[in-house]
């Protein structure tokens, strides 16, 4: 594997050029078409340990719609490792072809060859714990175990090579938060002169507690409570507008869950005047669009406007 992207580029929205903010996204999701942003960052190191300690199976957690589970699949596939997602929801696996027919994410990661171990959602509570790891080792004992969200040591380090030389310009970075392995490598890599701003896909005030426990080498960073629009996966007509207008006026897909949330929070930032006037703001578009059809399906059976997608 090789992580190595500079493409940076302005973006251009009516509400920045009002307030003379200047504000540039680092493609991340350029990286690679299935394992991409944030998530091929995160495997990178863990697949290079995992290929020296000769492991021939990678077995990590997720809910239906992961992209931690489609990526690690499709690493599985690109670099000769079996995949087993272990997913929370024994319901889905009931009938797995009417599962696979209506989850574009599973059906894809099981096209790269996945299998899946369908669990209650009271045991995937359990899934850190030793007695839980301990039986799947045994159940897959050529197995490399991933956490759910791909988080740990590795995975920051990959992240760490988020910034680099051609990031340096920016007094800003902002970053949208899932576990918090992602924010604390740019954090980590980041210069003193910048501030790192991280924006929450999650309601609770947990985030701060992960990210010091991740041993973050800086004090430059704050997280932003306020653009979760409710929690995980939740979404509001008016972040579907704000995503589909980002598209139409920038040509860049924003997905619903992570980079939607954070790029409306930016803008609105912006318009209650939080930047000073010139200033330079890098976002990083940490991939996530597979979730999009998802979310349409999810929209559809509740009658509301859908998102545009690239499949569309």
């Amino acid at each position: 594997m090789q992580a190595a992207t500079n493409d940076i580029e302005e973006i251009f929205l009516p509400e920045l050029i009002a307030k003379e903010i200047r504000l540039f996204l680092k493609r991340e999701d350029a990286l690679h078409p299935v394992i991409s942003g944030n998530k091929y960052r995160k495997l990178f190191y863990n697949i290079a340990f995992a290929k020296k300690k000769e492991y021939t199976e990678l077995l990590t957690f997720g809910g239906a719609f992961s992209n931690h589970i489609l990526a690690t699949a499709g690493a599985g596939f690109e670099f000769g490792f079996k995949t087993v997602g272990v997913i929370r929801g024994e319901e889905l696996g009931v009938d797995l072809e009417k599962t696979l027919l209506n989850n574009d994410t599973l059906r894809r990661a099981k096209d790269y060859g996945m299998q899946f171990e369908f669990i209650s959602r009271s045991d995937y509570k359990e899934k850190s714990s030793q007695s839980f790891l301990l039986t799947l080792k045994e159940k897959y004992p050529n197995a490399y175990i991933l956490p759910e969200g791909g988080t740990n040591e590795k995975a920051i380090k990959g992240c760490e090579e988020i910034l680099n030389e051609h990031t340096e310009d920016f007094e800003f970075i902002c970053c949208a938060v899932g576990t918090g392995g992602t924010i604390s490598g740019i954090i980590n890599s980041s210069s003193k002169h910048q501030q790192v701003f991280g924006f929450p896909a999650l309601k609770g005030d947990f985030l701060e507690k992960e990210i010091k426990g991740n041993k973050v080498n800086k004090n430059n960073w704050e997280i932003i409570p306020d653009y979760h629009f409710g929690g995980y996966a939740k979404i509001s007509e008016e972040l579907i507008t704000f995503n589909n207008n980002f598209f139409k006026t920038s040509g860049v897909l924003l997905d619903p869950i992570y980079t939607g949330k954070m790029f409306y929070g930016i803008v609105d930032m912006v318009k209650k005047d939080k930047f000073a006037k010139g200033t330079k703001i890098l976002a990083i578009h940490t991939g996530g669009l597979q979730g999009i059809s998802g979310m349409n399906s999810v929209l559809a059976k509740r009658n509301m406007p859908l998102l545009i997608d690239r499949n569309i």
